[in-house]
């Protein structure tokens, strides 16, 4: 028997698509896993664990979607000069930033707590 439910799975224009909702994977609105909402709280803290004693700031709980935080993060790297990345909703910048970063984030209006020693 034939499925019926199925459709276009790819496209040369756009590469990949999702049969249910037919967008492309990458813009897929059917599966979109969504953050659990957070306290309201951005919260800045230094981290060095599993990253063989080199210190990163995380931080969390920034109240904007996936391609917003990922530009917002592109914009805290470049103030920084560092490097970094998003990784599930966290934003991860390389060396000790929390003190160029915390005036950064309270200027958008956010209530910023440094969390961590």
């Amino acid at each position: 028997m034939k499925n019926h439910s199925g459709g276009l799975v790819f496209s040369t224009e756009q590469g990949r698509m999702c049969p249910d909702c037919r967008h492309p994977v990458d813009d897929c609105i059917c599966g979109a896993p969504s953050r659990p909402a957070g306290d309201g709280v951005v919260r800045v803290s230094r981290e060095t664990k599993g990253r063989k004693g080199k210190g990163v700031t995380l931080i969390t709980g920034i109240p904007l979607d996936d391609k917003e935080l990922k530009s917002f993060a592109k914009k805290l790297k470049a103030r920084c000069g560092t490097g970094g990345t998003v990784k599930g909703g966290v934003v991860e910048i390389q060396g000790d930033q929390r003190d160029l970063l915390v005036p950064l984030l309270q200027e958008k209006g956010w209530e910023v707590k440094k969390a961590g020693g």
